[in-house]
């Protein structure tokens, strides 16, 4: 297994749970702009760790947060540039297998897990 992204969640926006009814979580590193914090699960975007084998996310690929795992149905063509520059995507758990939006990583259809500061937030290649 290779993990291809790491970072860890250090604040979430007061507002970030109300886009769980429709099924997302907007993420975002902490260069995040003032008018957007209170939206996002802000993270310390990129873990410099070297067991980390950067490489473009795929559909296949495994998004796990903490030790729950979504596989990756649909990867838009921007995310791993924002997820690499700004630390921003928004992941939404619908299980499409066409991207949506050019931001926009889809996980299956599973629901969204409590995700709290300190957690995990990991992509692998399995």
């Amino acid at each position: 297994m290779n993990t291809i992204y790491e970072t860890i969640v250090t604040k979430i926006g007061a507002k970030a749970q109300d886009f769980y009814s429709e099924k997302i979580v907007i993420l975002f590193g902490d260069n995040v702009p003032d008018e957007l914090i209170e939206y996002c699960v802000l993270h310390n975007n990129n873990i410099d760790k070297a067991h980390i084998d950067y490489k473009n996310i795929e559909v296949g690929d495994i998004l796990k947060i903490n030790e729950e795992k979504f596989k990756i149905t649909a990867v838009g063509e921007l995310v791993n540039i924002n997820l690499k520059n700004l630390g921003h995507i928004t992941i939404k758990f619908d299980g499409s297998t066409i991207a949506e939006l050019p931001g926009t990583l889809h996980v299956e259809n599973k629901n969204i897990p409590i995700i709290n500061v300190g957690d995990a937030i990991v992509i692998v290649r399995e």
